[in-house]
Order: C-alpha cells, then sequence, then structure tokens
C-alpha cells in the first residue's frame, strides 16, 4: 500500500503537462504564469508539486505579477514550501524581466518637461515596496548633471533631509533641482507633508540661487507633477 504522505512530484505527469518539458515542445509563450514560476523553484512540497505551489502564491495575491513583483526574500519565504532559495530563484528573474523592459527606454539628459523626468527616474521607482527620496541635477541649459538618493523609508514615508539634498547639489554646482519620490501605496494624491516639505525646499533654493523647479511623485501607474497642477 502507498503511503499518503509520499510526496507529490511534476515527473508523475504526463510528459506534456511538465513545465520543462512543455516549454521545449510547445514554447515559452504556452506556459502559463504558475509553470513559469514551477520551472524557477524547481520542487514544491509533499503535499503539492511546485505548479500547484505558484498557483497558490498567485491566487493569493489576484493573479497579479506586479504585486508578486514587489514581494520581498522574507515575505515570500511565508509561503509553505518557499524557503529563501526559492524565493531568491522568483525575486531575480522578476527583476532580471523588470531590467529588459526599462533597458529599451531612452533616458533623456536634457530636462524640458515632467514627462523627461518619469522617463529618466521611472526605473529607479519600480516596483518598490518602501518609499525613496531622488533628486536630478541640472545645469543651467537644464542638462542632467546626475541623479542622487538621499533616503530611502518604509511603506509611511521617508526623510529628505534639506542639509543633505543643497549640499549634494552645491557640491556638483547645480542652477536648479528636480525634487522627486514614491508612494508606494499607488496613491498620486500629495499629502500635506509633502507639500509643505516642497515649499520648505523651494524657499531654501530661492536663498541659496538654487531654483527648485518640479517635485514628481511616482507610482507604478504614473506620476503627479507639482509644477504640472500648479503647486510649486
Amino acid at each position: 500500500m502507498e503511503s499518503y504522505d509520499k510526496k507529490i512530484t511534476i515527473k508523475s505527469w504526463a510528459e506534456e503537462d511538465r513545465p520543462r518539458e512543455k516549454l521545449l515542445a510547445q514554447g515559452r509563450r504556452t506556459l502559463s504564469d504558475a509553470e513559469l514560476i514551477a520551472i524557477l523553484i524547481g520542487s514544491g512540497s509533499r503535499t503539492e508539486t511546485a505548479v500547484e505551489l505558484s498557483r497558490r502564491i498567485l491566487a493569493s495575491l489576484g493573479n497579479d505579477l506586479e504585486k508578486l513583483g514587489k514581494m520581498s526574500v522574507s515575505e515570500l519565504s511565508k509561503f509553505k514550501g518557499i524557503g529563501e532559495a526559492k524565493a531568491i530563484s522568483i525575486i531575480s528573474a522578476l527583476e532580471l524581466g523588470r531590467r529588459r523592459r526599462e533597458s529599451s527606454v531612452s533616458r533623456p539628459d536634457q530636462i524640458s518637461s515632467s514627462r523627461d523626468v518619469y522617463e529618466l527616474l521611472r526605473r529607479q521607482f519600480s516596483d518598490l515596496n518602501h518609499e525613496e527620496f531622488w533628486i536630478v541635477l541640472l545645469n543651467r541649459s537644464n542638462k542632467v548633471l546626475s541623479r542622487h538618493l538621499i533616503s530611502k523609508g518604509g511603506q509611511a514615508g521617508t526623510i529628505a533631509d534639506p542639509k543633505i539634498i543643497f549640499q549634494t547639489a552645491l557640491e556638483s554646482h547645480s542652477a536648479s533641482i528636480i525634487l522627486s519620490h514614491n508612494h508606494p501605496s499607488g496613491n498620486l494624491k500629495p499629502s500635506q507633508a509633502d507639500l509643505q516639505l516642497t515649499r520648505k525646499l523651494k524657499d531654501a533654493g530661492d536663498l541659496l540661487d538654487i531654483s527648485v523647479l518640479d517635485h514628481l511623485i511616482f507610482t507604478d501607474s504614473g506620476y503627479l507633477s507639482f509644477a504640472d497642477e500648479g503647486l510649486m
């Protein structure tokens, strides 16, 4: 009699249903998201195959790959059957896909609109589950001198120290700067703290003869420009 706790494996499936064999025989586009993830993690547990485990993970996220792409190693490891090594494999594959997607996007070296700033920085903010604050330094012709990460924090916010921001700008001999940060919540509406910080930094810039041209809020679905909205 077979033991009821005998480990379930994909090898017991028909060959055409096994993810690796299916990819070889029918091509990568024929595989479901769960089957692709199953190839990454390699094996399941005693009670479910790698494909079933992958389906369970996706189902818990509403089958949303964007949500999966934001998960950390510790979050993925909470799923039964997913250890640190498997979590790292999933995250690495999704990060590689994100970089491939972004590598085809040209980045402007001169800023003429908020859209240029969005194209310049969106890779920095893509798939983050925490807040980050970046600045773009420009010369008098609005050419990009550099981009700098000022701070990173949790889901609720991050600290943008005016001293660090303007010290960085002065060291680079910048004529102007653009502020930016992301909202992991997906809400593009600026908070009262966002508005107060922008005003504080703009006033400080005026004293130092460094123009604060704009402040952008990023989410995975788009961006909001303070200048475009008349909030500067």
